[in-house]
């Protein structure tokens, strides 16, 4: 069975690949409605690739995952009260999870380029403030884990 760590470590570079992905230096506002909906899709991969991980990270402290209608946002509250993410983290994440949630009920024509934008631009430092926090609690993990 593949440690969390290792699991935790290739959903980290399927995230940094989705990311590399985003177009760089260019105006949202020049893209066509394609290149719009392309970027949307990433943007709801990285958020993906964010709640992979929670996941792992939940099930193997032996929590029990949220259920219901509003997991998606009981998981990072989870995450908060598990001190997996600081609540600073978590707000900005919970930008991410608003789009997500637009994105699966929206059509392709209602992405606007002014709300897309914001988000490809802080999307960076996002991942690097999730990625600290993680890091640092599956650390910890592996510390307290009694030896094999």
């Amino acid at each position: 069975m593949t440690s969390l760590k290792d699991r935790v470590e290739a959903e980290f570079e399927h995230i940094e690949r989705t990311l590399a992905a985003l177009p760089e230096e260019r105006s949202y506002s020049e893209l066509s409605t394609l290149e719009l909906a392309g970027v949307a899709t990433l943007l709801h991969n990285f958020y993906s690739g964010v709640e992979n991980i929670l996941k792992h990270v939940v099930q193997d402290r032996g929590l029990e995952l949220p259920g219901g209608e509003f997991w998606h946002r009981d998981l990072v509250t989870l995450a908060v009260s598990a001190q997996l993410l600081q609540e600073v983290t978590a707000e900005k994440l919970r930008q991410y999870l608003a789009f997500r949630h637009f994105f699966v009920h929206a059509y392709a024509l209602d992405l606007l380029p002014e709300r897309l934008e914001p988000l490809d631009n802080g999307i960076r430092k996002v991942f690097h403030a999730f990625r600290q926090d993680i890091e640092k609690a599956v650390e910890e993990d592996s510390h307290c884990s009694p030896p094999l």
